[in-house]
């Protein structure tokens, strides 16, 4: 879904409150968090969605570090998950086999286990996970705790879902396609170890809303101003001319529609005369999208020794200034 049309539905959903759970449906961010104890709580989530790729192998890796990156992005560690799997009866199962298998593997990659699942029968393929993380609650990372004064940072680059779409239509070069999957392939884990290590209170991840929704919801949690330098964004090889060709997600309008609705205050300001292909990435969904990290200025040169070493992509893109709102530059 849309987040407008999100944010409709969780607004006349009524919540319950329990003492232990640190993070959940009364605030907007990434996954939930249920303390054990002063040191110890849980992290859930739960995403799965149709295929990206044409591989199945490839599919299920990235379905599994997409959901995954949630917990990275709550400065958790992946303990086990359990498969969510919808899958036509017609389909050769093998394929099914395939799907699993590189969720598995991506899964162990990331020091977890998949304990389980459950699977339904559909007429469209879709897989992800089910997954349980935990995270020192002193040193959860959420969205709404960006200060003015921080710098922030990017560790992937966008365009997964531009190159994705040009795919499907038969329009992206093999060596976009080959780029865009080893993107989403990757895992956040090393990139969030990094950033709690170095103090880093405040994230979320790129995907469905795009730079812009999550963005967005960081600065509006944080109750901050967030400014993002268009010059300074990322792309991966192939973006833009994709975005170009018009190859963009259905979801890139929903996000438009909601962050610029006809009629209404904006909640994102864009300068003029930025090229129409960054401004349809800055909308669009990524698949299993990087970390967005507000970093204390005091330490973003830290962090960005850290990465460096790591030989970890970080890309400084803006910052966090007083007031409301998101504007690009």
């Amino acid at each position: 879904m849309g987040p407008g049309d999100l944010a409709q539905v969780l607004r006349h959903l009524k919540t319950h409150r329990h003492p232990k759970l640190l993070v959940g449906l009364d605030v907007t961010d990434d996954a939930a968090v249920y303390a054990l104890s002063q040191r110890q709580a849980l992290v859930a989530t739960v995403d799965f969605f149709p295929p990206v790729v044409d591989d199945p192998y490839a599919y299920g890796g990235i379905a599994a570090a997409n959901a995954m990156s949630d917990v990275y992005a709550m400065g958790g560690k992946v303990l086990l998950a359990l498969n969510v799997v919808a899958f036509p009866q017609a389909l050769d199962k093998k394929i099914l086999a395939a799907i699993l298998q590189g969720g598995a593997d991506k899964v162990k990659e990331a020091g977890g286990v998949v304990a389980g699942g459950h699977t339904v029968a559909d007429a469209e393929p879709k897989y992800g996970l089910c997954v349980i993380g935990q995270v020192d609650p002193r040193k959860v990372m959420t969205k709404g705790r960006a200060k003015p004064g921080a710098r922030l940072f990017l560790t992937k680059p966008l365009g997964t879902g531009v190159i994705t779409t040009a795919l499907k239509q038969k329009k992206a070069k093999p060596e976009w396609v080959q780029a865009a999957v080893q993107s989403m392939l990757a895992l956040n884990r090393k990139a969030s170890e990094l950033a709690v290590k170095n103090g880093v209170r405040s994230a979320t991840d790129i995907t469905g809303f795009g730079l812009l929704g999550h963005a967005h919801e960081m600065a509006k949690a944080s109750r901050a101003h967030f400014v993002i330098r268009h010059e300074f964004l990322p792309f991966l090889p192939g973006a833009r001319e994709c975005a170009e060709m018009g190859c963009l997600p259905g979801g890139g309008k929903r996000n438009r529609s909601h962050l610029l609705p006809e009629g209404k205050p904006s909640r994102v300001r864009l300068p003029e005369g930025l090229p129409q292909a960054v401004a349809d990435l800055c909308f669009n969904p990524e698949t299993s999208g990087g970390l967005l990290l507000a970093v204390p200025k005091q330490k973003a040169k830290l962090l960005s020794t850290a990465f460096a070493r790591a030989r970890i992509p970080l890309y400084e893109i803006g910052f966090v200034a007083q007031g409301r709102g998101l504007t690009v530059v």
